[in-house]
């Protein structure tokens, strides 16, 4: 492969990759593929991990469960079972050469898909516990690193930098690229920190901190300067946020909507019991934002089952009391017509005028509806995103609630504030947020956060079963439903998968094998995503009525069913479900006085998957098994995230470096404290990188 022309010119940040010392226009090209298109790209383009080579052990040193690191060659590959079902798959790894050369074995289970990433005479790393049996160490599910040959300077280096790869490019060349980066155009970087916050806040200077991330040094080093980058890209992101926050009350005009003790006194007779402690200090709070002359943002978080929508309600009609109106945004028209009859409920005393906007209205009804929001005759909208289209107009918009705000992307939010004072928000969620990802994805929101439980509410008793199991829990069932009580049967997919073995993941498949077998002798209704909106209404009210006994049904469910008799939860296919969704699901049997079942079938696949399900039978608490899930899945898409329109981060990991993040916030507040503009030359630099990454996202308004 031919490498680029040589050069004298001088290499800038700017300089194409192909121009770098051993690149040439064919690897340019698959660089390319990596968005590395110029010297800088390769200078922020982190190793995704290492491959530490400080610390290895022989197979002598080995001791049973004891974390042991091993370098080998592999010599036999096997492969019992076949690539569906039940599988293992057994790697020998050679140890040393000729006849002082030792053997171990590494063990995966269920993992077909590892066979086609091992051959013959590949050189690797293996990390893991071993044990001793039939005379040989075996390791099962050991972490794997396969090694490349090594190129001239990596002998030398005891900690390599590996990189994420595309097809036909090798290690050795994104490392030579990164090289030639650094010899070349490092000196060229401006540092955005001052010197005196370099010292006080212990980081590394960035010319230094990229060559140790890159190529370390020693473990230390390493971890010096990953601390660096990761605290910048958590400090610019808090900075951007404060910053945000702090426009929103320079510049933003709201309605002053005080919760006064006459009106307070007027909503609390609306409301059919007492509060919660959760309950009154989320409206002490949210009644202090509405007085303010600024846009409240705040984030309600809760329990399932922990009233969150009481207190919206309280704040709803905070809103008209002033003669103002307000609107309750739902992802599904499912969740906004529970949330219609529960203000229903509430309201049928009262002179608050409602009404519910969704996609399936007929043109002439939503005419209607449309003249008399415009009009003011409407108080309350309860609807879905038919709420955001262009032909609402509000008279006086003064609150805006979004129920399960992380199915909503900024953007949709933001459409519903119109020319004028824009209208406080109150944003809810029933998914408990880890601490981490509230200081940055919803790090410009105030948060109150409800975990307590209303008087009366019983709790659910979970189980984890196998086929084995299922007579005995259906015999329960049966049980449970000839006493009064109603259930939900859920299922992950709508129609039966290619797969055999996933019969019970498919709800048709699951209706059809209850109503003729363990169920036959009571009413089950249907509910799935593809049904029509009738027809999911249908299959609602009759559950609700009581008139069949058992909900088969996909997530549909997971938010805004409300039916206190029904006290079963049977969860099929349960290893396709998040901790957090399957939290969801079952707190559909936490609404009445009754105490709650739920049983989870499963055939859990990896280590981390029965973690999860553990996790999920232990505890009742959303707010422990929300950090237990992230711990286990990171951030990924857990909330919704991509919507969120933050850029996704490069090297912080939330679930990892909550303590940075939390440092990072305390200082961005401190500074803009300090510096609201980011005006004082020293921070001239920040101020720039920050309105770089941020500053489109500044401008798509202020709901998290």
């Amino acid at each position: 492969m031919t490498t680029g022309p040589a050069t004298s010119a001088p290499l800038t940040l700017a300089t194409p990759v192909q121009f770098l010392k051993g690149v040439g226009p064919q690897r340019a090209e698959l660089l390319a593929k990596l968005e590395l298109f110029t010297a800088a790209d390769c200078l922020f383009f982190f190793p995704r991990d290492y491959q530490d080579l400080t610390d290895l052990q022989s197979v002598a040193e080995l001791e049973p469960d004891k974390l042991v690191r091993l370098r080998g060659t592999v010599v036999e590959i096997e492969m019992r079972g076949g690539y569906s079902g039940r599988s293992m798959l057994g790697v020998l790894v050679q140890c040393g050469e000729g006849a002082a050369a030792d053997y171990v074995r590494a063990m995966w289970f269920n993992m077909p898909h590892m066979r086609k990433r091992f051959e013959h005479g590949q050189q690797v790393l293996l990390t893991g516990k071993a044990k001793k049996k039939g005379g040989r160490w075996e390791f099962s599910h050991p972490r794997v690193q396969w090694l490349e040959q090594e190129e001239p300077g990596d002998a030398e280096r005891k900690i390599l930098p590996v990189y994420s790869l595309t097809e036909g490019l090798h290690q050795a060349s994104v490392r030579r690229a990164v090289q030639a980066s650094l010899d070349g155009c490092a000196a060229l970087l401006d540092e955005v920190f001052p010197p005196e916050f370099l010292a006080a806040h212990n980081l590394l200077p960035l010319r230094e901190a990229l060559t140790q991330i890159h190529f370390p040094t020693d473990r230390a080093q390493l971890e010096q300067a990953r601390r660096r980058f990761v605290y910048q890209e958590l400090f610019i992101l808090q900075l951007a946020l404060a910053v945000r926050r702090l426009r929103l009350q320079v510049d933003g005009s709201a309605p002053q909507l005080e919760p006064t003790a006459k009106i307070d006194a007027r909503i609390r007779r609306l409301l059919p019991f007492a509060l919660t402690p959760g309950q009154e200090q989320a409206i002490q709070e949210i009644g202090a934002d509405l007085s303010r002359h600024f846009p409240m943002n705040r984030l309600l978080q809760g329990e399932v089952g922990s009233g969150k929508t009481i207190v919206a309600v309280y704040a709803v009609l905070t809103a008209v009391a002033h003669g103002r109106q307000a609107a309750i945004m739902a992802p599904t028209e499912v969740l906004a017509r529970q949330h219609a009859r529960t203000l229903g409920k509430l309201l049928s005393e009262s002179r608050v005028r409602w009404t519910t906007l969704v996609g399936g209205l007929g043109t002439a009804e939503r005419r209607e509806i449309l003249a008399q929001i415009k009009s003011g005759d409407i108080d309350v909208v309860i609807g879905t995103q038919a709420i955001l289209q262009d032909d609402v107009e509000f008279a006086k918009l003064g609150l805006v609630v979004v129920d399960e705000q992380h199915k909503f992307g900024v953007r949709q939010r933001a459409q519903l504030r119109k020319a004028g004072q824009a209208p406080h928000y109150l944003v809810m969620t029933a998914t408990p947020i880890p601490r981490s990802v509230t200081m940055t994805m919803f790090g410009d929101l105030d948060v109150s956060t409800i975990r307590d439980a209303p008087p009366g509410r019983m709790p659910v008793k979970t189980y984890l079963a196998n086929d084995e199991q299922r007579e005995r829990w259906w015999e329960f069932v049966r049980k449970k439903l000839r006493e009064g009580r109603q259930g939900y049967v859920i299922a992950p997919l709508v129609e039966q998968s290619d797969d055999p073995e996933d019969d019970r993941a498919s709800v048709m498949r699951t209706f059809e094998a209850l109503a003729n077998g363990p169920l036959e002798a009571f009413r089950l209704g249907l509910l799935h995503g593809r049904m029509s909106n009738d027809e999911k209404e249908a299959a609602m009210a009759e559950f609700a009525a009581g008139k069949t006994q058992i909900l088969v049904a996909t997530t549909v469910v997971e938010v805004g069913v409300d039916v206190p008799n029904a006290v079963l939860m049977t969860i099929e296919g349960g290893e396709r479900f998040g901790l957090s969704q399957l939290h969801q699901l079952r707190g559909r049997i936490v609404r009445g006085t009754h105490p709650g079942f739920c049983t989870v079938f499963a055939k859990p696949s990896t280590p981390e998957g029965l973690k999860r399900l553990e996790a999920f039978v232990a505890s009742n608490d959303g707010f422990e098994l929300a950090e237990v899930d992230f711990k286990l899945r990171g951030p990924g898409d857990l909330l919704g995230t991509k919507q969120h329109g933050l850029p996704p981060l490069r090297i912080a990991d939330l679930a990892r470096d909550e303590a940075v993040v939390a440092e990072a916030r305390s200082d961005a507040l401190a500074l803009v404290q300090q510096d609201p503009g980011l005006t004082k030359p020293e921070h001239e630099r920040l101020r720039k990188q920050m309105l770089k990454r941020y500053g489109a996202v500044l401008e798509l308004g202020d709901v998290g």
